[in-house]
């Protein structure tokens, strides 16, 4: 599972490089998206896939192996409204550049530029 997870990361970071790497914004913010995401699986993967118990503690004190790291998805939970936030605000600034210029592609703006 962690070796598929760890693929699925590769992939995603590839693609999202590839996406910034584009000339249109609408292919930046979804890069910018591939990227956050591979991010956020890439601290679940190097903080363990533990398929067990829960962190809370009952009455009965159970082995911290096999209990979930509460860490990590505190970190992730995080990111990802920051991440969120990061989208939303470009996404603003598209909008607004595409009301501006006409036009989202990088290669016609040196046109527009007198």
């Amino acid at each position: 599972m962690e070796i598929l997870l760890a693929i699925l990361v590769g992939i995603l970071y590839t693609a999202g490089v590839y996406m910034i790497l584009r000339r249109s914004i609408v292919k930046f913010i979804i890069g910018i998206i591939f990227l956050s995401n591979a991010t956020n699986l890439l601290v679940f993967l190097a903080s363990g896939i533990v398929s067990g118990k829960p962190v809370f503690v009952g009455e009965e004190l159970a082995d911290a192996s096999q209990m979930a790291d509460p860490l990590p998805q505190a970190l992730v939970l995080t990111a990802i409204v920051i991440g969120f936030g990061i989208v939303v605000f470009t996404l603003a600034l598209k909008f607004k550049f595409f009301e501006l210029t006409g036009t989202d592609d990088l290669d016609q703006l040196k046109k527009t530029d007198t």
